[in-house]
């Protein structure tokens, strides 16, 4: 299988989950115009699925190092494959409140807040679980991303334009602040099931990353059975959307969502892959840079803060400083 041998390639692989874990929001904007976010939700975790499954057998099965795919989760014990599950669990019912939110508050709102509060819980978690990296710079660096955070909050308070626009937003902005709370749990999950030291010969029962996203796939499309149904038949949002409608959807939109669950797919296995020589805080905290790139999207693409006072980008402009600052000293940590 391919594994990484360099921390410099490691760095690379997060950067690339950085850019994907922000871009996906874009894939649900484009699909808002036709129809709702639980009926995207859908294509969503069928496109992780289907993506999980294809790189298990292409590059999870390739080369002389590690154990192929198949070999590797017949050999697997019960309870690293659980623990791959429910960190997939764990995910899914994160990431439906976080596209609850941008739906509401927009991308530019909801990423920095819930996954930058997902971040600075996640390297906590994640460190004292498998310590790796300078820990005085590792935690200077998350203390800068919560004064981003902050700010971002600042910004999203004076964001509404009516009192509509100002409930919608306040209420987005809680869904962050849970579907955060809950995202800096799942890495953890998935982290324990690998053999972090070694993933050329990964310990007897232990999986490899390939493996280990194919099972956290599936821990997500199957709890998108219960959690997406609850949100379809009590939304935070609107009226209920049933499944009719989602297969009345043309193939061209049902695209984009598996296009959207193959970006973040890719962003989060070549998370996985970069462990091994990262570490699990320092790869997970540069791969929720996210907020930067989904902020940048909103702000830029989306021109979700066009109506905003002038104060509002003065917050923005400071957030990107203290977030990119903080995200800089995460990586030098490591080195």
């Amino acid at each position: 299988m391919f594994i990484v041998e360099s921390y410099g390639v490691a760095i690379l692989l997060c950067i690339i989950t950085m850019i994907c874990w922000g871009s996906w929001g874009n894939t649900q904007k484009l699909a808002s115009s036709k129809w709702r976010y639980e009926l995207f939700y859908w294509d969503y975790a069928i496109g992780m699925l289907l993506f999980s499954v294809i790189m298990a057998f292409t590059l999870g099965s390739t080369g002389e190092s590690g154990r192929s795919f198949i070999p590797d989760l017949l050999q697997a014990d019960s309870k690293n494959l659980l623990s791959a599950l429910l960190g997939g669990i764990i995910f899914n019912a994160s990431n439906i409140l976080l596209s609850a939110s941008v739906s509401m508050a927009g991308m530019a709102v909801a990423f920095p807040l819930g996954v930058g509060l997902a971040l600075v819980l996640g390297v906590f978690i994640n460190y004292f679980g498998a310590p790796q990296g300078d820990p005085l710079l590792l935690f200077t660096g998350v203390g800068l991303i919560v004064v981003a955070m902050i700010l971002n909050g600042l910004a999203a308070g004076k964001k509404g334009n009516t009192s509509n626009d100002s409930g919608k937003t306040k209420k987005g902005i809680m869904l962050a602040a849970v579907a955060g709370i809950l995202m800096s749990f799942f890495y953890r999950f998935v982290a324990a099931a690998m053999d972090l030291e070694n993933f050329e010969s990964p310990t007897t029962g232990m999986i490899t990353p390939y493996t280990a996203f194919v099972v956290f796939a599936v821990g997500v499309f199957l709890s998108n059975l219960v959690f997406n149904t609850l949100v379809m038949k009590k939304p935070f949002d609107g009226k209920p959307v049933s499944y009719k409608e989602y297969f009345r959807g043309s193939a061209s939109t049902h695209m984009v969502g598996i296009f959207g669950g193959a970006v973040w797919a890719l962003g989060t296995l070549f998370s996985y892959i970069a462990a091994g020589k990262a570490g699990a805080a320092i790869s997970y905290a540069l791969g929720q840079g996210a907020p930067m790139i989904a902020a940048i999207w909103g702000i830029f693409v989306w021109r979700e803060f066009k109506e905003a006072p002038q104060t509002v980008n003065k917050y923005l402009s400071i957030m990107f400083i203290f977030f990119l600052t903080g995200l800089g000293l995460i990586v030098y940590a490591g080195t």
